[in-house]
């Protein structure tokens, strides 16, 4: 059996955006992973890549033979200033090479950000059948802090909301 290639982390540009745009899609349609019913276009990637950008906020990409196979991000969580401490996280691997460490490695790459920005706690809201990407983040550190019956609706169908966080840093309030 050949092992899997190896895969790089880093930074986003423009340039990845149509790749992001692809997975993205993908969970759109066949995932309760985005709980969005309409695909995107590239303009649309580019203005979240931009708002991402304005706030100082990382975009991170795995690449894999030239091609970008995953991405992670972080945004706001609440759009209140008491909440300006915390930021919610988003990690998505292409289908195909799921299972290989690239979410993980994303995702740790994603904190590691967070931590070196002063961002003091990351909060994960995953659709609670989601059992990979739960196991994921409490393999990265992150506990459950609760969970929403029917939350909100994909695929015709009621779905559970679970909350994860993660303590990143220790800062005094501002």
């Amino acid at each position: 059996m050949t092992p899997p290639a190896s895969f790089s982390i880093r930074h986003a540009t423009p340039d990845d955006l149509e790749g992001i745009r692809v997975i993205y899609n993908h969970a759109v349609v066949h995932t309760t992973a985005i709980w969005n019913d309409v695909q995107v276009d590239l303009e649309n990637r580019r203005q979240w890549y931009e708002a991402r950008m304005a706030r100082g906020f990382p975009v991170l990409v795995a690449i894999l033979d030239n091609a970008v196979v995953g991405y992670a991000a972080y945004g706001d969580w609440r759009a209140f200033d008491g909440f300006r401490h915390s930021v919610e996280n988003s990690v998505y691997v292409a289908p195909g090479v799921q299972g290989r460490g690239i979410g993980e490695a994303l995702l740790r790459a994603l904190v590691a950000c967070a931590h070196e920005r002063g961002i003091h706690r990351m909060i994960a809201a995953i659709a609670s059948e989601n059992a990979i990407s739960i196991a994921l983040h409490a393999k990265v550190g992150f506990r459950t802090a609760g969970v929403f019956s029917e939350a909100g609706t994909k695929f015709g169908r009621w779905l559970d909301l679970t909350f994860m966080e993660l303590a990143v840093g220790q800062g005094k309030p501002a």
